[in-house]
C-alpha cells in the first residue's frame, strides 16, 4: 500500500528526550520565524496545568518565540467547537508534547481540532511533536493501549494520519525498542514503520523526510526486508528517505546496515 507524504506544509517528528537546539530552531524556521504564532497542545500528559511551562515552551521562548498559545481539553464536545479551535485557524505552527498518545486520540480524533490541524498543513504550516506527539502523527497508533505502553497493538489504533499508512515509534534506542516494530509490520505489512531515537527527529516535506539531531532513525519496510533478509535498517542524521518509493539516500554513500 502506498505511503502518502504531504501535499503542503511540514512535519517535525521527534523521538523524545531533551531536544537539541537544532531541532527546535528547525521547527521555528519552518513556522516562518520567531514572530509567528505557535500553538502548544499538552493533552498527552497525564495531568495538564496550562499555567506551567513545559520544557518545549521554555525552549521556544529561549529561541525568541513570543506568540505561544496553550490549547488543551479532554472534552471532545468542546474540541469540536469553533470557539475552542479559533487559535488553530490563525496559527502558523502546532507542537504536541509527550505523554500517552491515546489521550490525544480520545480528545481530538475526528473533531474540529483534527480538521483544523489538517487545514494548517494545507495552508503551508508546520506540525511538530515529541514522543507521544510524534506517534500521533502517523495513521496507525502504535503503543496506543490505555493500560500500558508496552502493548504495541492495543485499544487505540488510529492516529491523526498526517502521514498515511505509517506507524511511528519513539525513544527507539534509549529504551531498547529497536525490535518492537518488527511484530507490528509482520501483522500489518502494508504499513511503513519509522522508529526515532531520543534527541532525533525527521523533518517531512512533500514525499521526503530528512533525519536531524544526534542519533538514529530505523525503517521497517516489509518489501525491503523480504528482499534483504533483515528486520530493519538505520538512517543517520543527514540521510533522507523517499516515502513514495521507500528508498533511502545516505549522506555518506554507504550501504544501510540491516539487522
Amino acid at each position: 500500500m502506498t505511503v502518502n507524504g504531504l501535499s503542503n506544509g511540514s512535519l517535525v517528528i521527534a523521538g523524545g528526550g531533551r531536544l537539541p537546539e537544532g531541532i527546535i530552531k528547525r521547527f521555528i524556521e519552518l513556522a516562518g520565524g520567531p514572530d509567528r504564532s505557535i500553538v502548544v497542545i499538552p493533552t498527552a500528559q497525564e495531568e495538564v496545568d496550562v499555567t506551567k511551562k513545559g520544557h518545549e515552551i521554555s525552549a521556544f521562548e529561549e529561541a525568541g518565540v513570543h506568540n505561544i498559545t496553550v490549547l488543551h481539553t479532554n472534552d471532545r464536545e468542546l474540541a469540536d467547537t469553533e470557539d475552542f479551535t479559533a487559535p488553530l485557524r490563525s496559527a502558523d505552527a502546532v507542537w504536541f508534547t509527550g505523554g500517552r498518545q491515546w489521550r490525544l486520540a480520545d480528545a481530538y480524533l475526528h473533531t474540529e481540532v483534527h480538521r483544523e490541524l489538517h487545514a494548517l498543513l494545507e495552508r503551508g504550516g508546520v506540525i511538530g511533536g515529541s514522543s507521544a506527539g510524534a506517534t500521533i502523527q502517523g495513521s496507525y497508533l502504535v503503543r496506543g493501549d490505555t493500560k500500558t505502553n508496552t502493548i504495541l497493538m492495543g485499544d487505540h489504533e488510529e492516529g491523526f494520519g498526517f502521514l498515511k499508512n505509517v506507524t511511528i515509534d519513539q525513544h527507539l534506542i534509549r529504551r531498547n525498542r529497536q525490535f518492537d516494530l518488527v511484530q507490528v509490520i509482520a501483522a500489518r505489512p502494508e504499513l511503513l514503520g519509522i522508529g526515532i531515537d531520543e534527541a532525533t527527529a525527521i523533518v517531512v516535506q512533500g514525499e521526503t523526510f530528512e533525519v536531524v539531531g544526534n542519533s538514529y532513525v530505523s525503517i521497517y519496510d516489509s518489501n525491503y526486508l523480504n528482499d534483504h533478509n533483515g528486520q530493519f535498517y538505520f538512517l543517520s542524521p543527514g540521510d533522507t528517505f523517499n516515502l513514495e518509493t521507500r528508498e533511502a539516500q545516505l549522506s555518506y554513500n554507504i550501504q544501510a546496515a540491516s539487522l
